[in-house]
């Protein structure tokens, strides 16, 4: 079954989102290191896309980089995100985008656990909304 696209025009974005979300999200702007909400949080979870909800990564891969910004092993799954190449400022790199609505979420790096994959996805943020799961409500 093929996903069905969310697409709405900038001012519908703009309405629904905070300034810093549609920065990041819609603009492909980037939070400072350390001061995302979602750096150092530790609960149990779903981080579902800002923008559109769809589920993106679970908490249960994520870890402390030292990045200053929250890093996962992996989505929870391959259709959750697409990739693209990044070449803007003056870097060769690897952007990581919601497959349901095209959001800039972060970055993928291969410097991530060895025995996770090797990857770390570093994610702004300002385009994640975690659903905690019931027993972290408590």
């Amino acid at each position: 079954m093929e996903k069905t696209k969310v697409v709405k025009t900038e001012a519908e974005w703009k309405s629904q989102l905070t300034p810093e979300q549609y920065r990041v999200t819609r603009q492909k702007g980037t939070e400072p290191a350390f001061l995302g909400k979602y750096a150092n949080e530790h609960a149990d979870g779903l981080y579902h896309c800002v923008c559109c909800g769809a589920p993106l990564f679970d908490s249960g891969k994520k870890f402390e980089s030292g990045s200053g910004w929250p890093s996962f092993t992996q989505p929870v799954s391959g259709e959750a995100i697409r990739t693209e190449t990044d070449e803007t400022h003056g870097m060769r790199r690897v952007e990581v985008l919601c497959s349901t609505c095209d959001a800039h979420l972060g970055h993928v790096f291969p410097d991530g656990p060895k025995q996770a994959g090797g990857l770390r996805y570093c994610m702004n943020s300002a385009s994640l909304d975690l659903k905690k799961s019931e027993a972290e409500k408590k």
